[in-house]
Order: C-alpha cells, then structure tokens, then sequence
C-alpha cells in the first residue's frame, strides 16, 4: 500500500527527482503548522568570542558579535556541520520518519539531543524557535530567489524577525564540489577545524572516489543511468541540468538519460512526470532511486509496468540522494556506489 505522501502534490513535486521547481509560487501554497516535536568564504574566528560574519550564496552578509552558538538549521545541514564537529540547538525539515527513526537527511546526528520545529513541509514553530534564543538560521536554497529551504513562506517574516542572521547555501544549477566547498567554509565561520585529519582524510576520498567514477563512466560509455523518484500516481524523471549531483556525475562522463527541456518545463527544469503505464519510456540499464521519506521505496513500489523494467529484473537498481549531506564524508558513499553500480552493471537497454 502507498503511503500518505502520495496526499501532498504540491510538497511531493518540489522534493521528488532531485530539485525544487518554482519555488516562489508553490512555496505560497503550503502551510505553517507548528510541528509537535520538540562570493567570499566565511570568517574564521580566533576564538568563540571575538565577532563573526559569513557571506552567504544570496550575497548577503550575516553578522554576529560572536561565532553562533544557539545554530538552528534544515536537518541536512545540521548533519553536515555535525561532521565538522558543529553542534546545532534546532532542525526543521525531514528529521524523523513514522516509527521514530532518524530519517536518512539526519546523517549521523542524534535527533534526540536536538528541538525539532518541523518535520514536515510547512511545518515551523515559531515559539519554539524563538525560544532557543538562536543566533544563527542556516538552510540551503534551490532557486537563484533567495529562497531559504523548508522556511515556510508566508511566515518567513516572523521567522527573521526572531533576529538571528540567516544564511543560505545554494543547491541550485551547479555540481557538487561548490556546496560542498561552500559548506565547509561556513564550518570553518562557526569554529571547524577544517585541517583536522578526519576532514583532510574525507576531503582525499572524495577525490578519489571522483576520479574513480570518472574511469569508470569511460570504460562504461553505454551504461545508460536513469534518476526517478516514486509517487503514488507519478514515476518522476529527473533532468541533469540543475541537481548539484546529477550535474556533478554528468561531468564526469556519466551517461545519464535526459528528458527532453520540453517536457520539463513545467517542473522549471527539474524532472519530467510519468504516469506508471508510461514509466517504460526511456532505457536505462540502471535506475537510480531518491531515498528520502518523501518517495516511495523501490521494495514497495507494487506497479507491474515497474517490475518489467530490464534495469529492475536485472536487479540494477540503486539508491540516490538528491539532498546530498553536503559533508565529504557523507558524499564518498554517493561517488562510490554509483561506481560500483556502472562497474558491474550488464547492459539491458
């Protein structure tokens, strides 16, 4: 049985198959309930008292009279600082799935040890943020707006008002390297030690998991990667032209299925929707797959027209992270697993 994601269109076709598409309009239609659940890098402080600022990708300058310490961010980032050492006070966004788990945007952080504002799309409580008393709002942006990720819209006003300086990362219309090269400088802003060994170490197999790929998708030039992501009554195909990992893959020679720009223009670039009758459209000898909680699984997807796909019989089927945890430890698993996959992978197409 599907689940109930399948009841919020609107969220479902911003998170699926890897982007977000005209935020400023869809941004509007989505509430704010309250969740129940409690170009210049960045400054790098002497010490915890001495003032900080950090220009972030909207070209705004976020100040403070000392390197934050009340941090509240969107789950992905948190999980990203997290490995950097950083701790936050508050998350909003995917945090936590049905039975309580940590949901997979969480990384390695202990949700337990942190307020959780909102779970779901919309969801953002206020009074809760305010009364963290929090000096720093850190998210990503999927659009060249501005628009900061999972802060609900038409409450964005009170949200800032709170006073604490907001900082967004974009994720929009460039590889991978960027935000994660971004990212680390906003680590290093809030105290990192971004020479520490196990950062220099992960940075190291980054690169190389990259420049195994590269050989890979070469010696591999016809293995076809197609990027989907499930919904109740939708199979989306995502276009490689604004996801920083798909961009990030595409130039190092993975031959990934592109849809055509028309068909993705009304997701504004980011995916083509396909009923599950058609879901056989395009070859693919493997099929990457969104895991976040917003999709359904690969395990649970009941649809016939699914399981006669050639990439799925022959079990060629991995797992994708469009919201990448934009640390290099996070993003090794992500070059190394699509590797392994183009490495082994038969050609069914």
């Amino acid at each position: 049985m599907f689940n109930a994601r399948a009841t919020h269109p609107t969220r479902r076709g911003i998170l699926a198959a890897g982007g977000a598409l005209g935020l400023g309009a869809v941004l509007a239609a989505c509430g704010d309930e309250d969740a129940g659940s409690g170009g210049s890098s960045g400054t790098t402080a002497a010490d915890k008292s001495g003032p900080w600022s950090f220009e972030d990708d909207r070209g705004e300058t976020a100040k403070a009279d000392r390197i934050p310490a009340n941090i509240v961010a969107f789950i992905g980032v948190a999980a990203a600082l997290h490995d950097y050492g950083i701790d936050v006070k508050g998350v909003f966004g995917p945090t936590r799935t049905k039975d309580g788990k940590a949901d997979v945007q969480a990384g390695d952080l202990d949700i337990s040890k942190v307020t959780v504002l909102g779970n779901e799309w919309g969801q953002f409580n206020i009074e809760k943020y305010a009364a963290l008393a929090p000096d720093a709002l850190l998210t990503t942006m999927f659009d060249d707006a501005g628009t900061l990720w999972y802060v609900p819209e038409e409450s964005s006003k009170k949200i800032l008002a709170v006073g604490a300086a907001s900082v967004g990362i974009s994720v929009y219309d460039r590889q991978l390297t960027e935000p994660l090269q971004r990212m680390l400088e906003l680590a290093e802003s809030l105290g990192a030690d971004v020479k520490a060994e196990k950062v220099t170490t992960a940075k190291k197999r980054f690169e190389d998991a990259a420049a195994r790929l590269r050989a890979a998708a070469k010696a591999n030039p016809d293995i076809k990667v197609l990027a989907g992501s499930a919904a109740q009554d939708i199979f989306y195909v995502s276009g490689s032209n604004l996801s920083i990992d798909l961009e990030y893959y595409k130039a190092l020679g993975v031959n990934l299925v592109e849809p055509p720009a028309s068909t993705l223009k009304a997701s504004g670039g980011w995916f083509e929707n396909l009923s599950w009758e058609n879901v056989d459209k395009y070859d693919a000898d493997i099929i990457m797959m969104d895991n976040r909680s917003s999709a359904i699984q690969p395990d649970d997807i009941t649809e016939a027209t699914w399981k006669k796909l050639p990439a799925v019989k022959a079990g060629q089927v991995i797992a994708r992270d469009p919201e990448p945890i934009l640390s290099y430890d996070k993003c090794v698993p992500l070059l190394e697993n699509l590797t392994e996959a183009i490495e082994k992978a038969k050609k069914v197409s």
